[in-house]
């Protein structure tokens, strides 16, 4: 029988979106800063540098901090909420012929 998720229950998915939001929230500061850093060190290290390369720094950092805190948020959401608990892995259901 498969349990039910925590996340079923409208209060508790509630929460724990929550948590998730404020998660990004601060993961977003973070990245502002971290791109800001990065382009001030490249600024001050590179001469005669396009402006498309610092676009393209900022893009790359920012988009791969951002994709990296979120799956990393989800993956402690579902975690934390005892969404993982709900899941079932039986194995006994399946059945496995060896037709050799």
């Amino acid at each position: 029988m498969i349990k039910p998720s925590p996340l079923d229950d409208p209060e508790n998915a509630a929460h724990a979106w929550a948590h998730f939001r404020r998660i990004m929230r601060l993961m977003l500061g973070i990245t502002v800063v971290v791109v800001v850093i990065a382009l001030a060190i490249v600024y001050n290290q590179v001469e005669d540098v396009s402006p498309h390369f610092f676009i393209a720094t900022a893009l790359g950092i920012g988009f791969s901090m951002l994709l990296m805190s979120a799956l990393m948020g989800l993956v402690f959401m579902s975690s934390g909420t005892g969404h993982d608990e709900s899941v079932d892995n039986s194995l006994d259901d399946l059945d496995f012929r060896n037709d050799d």
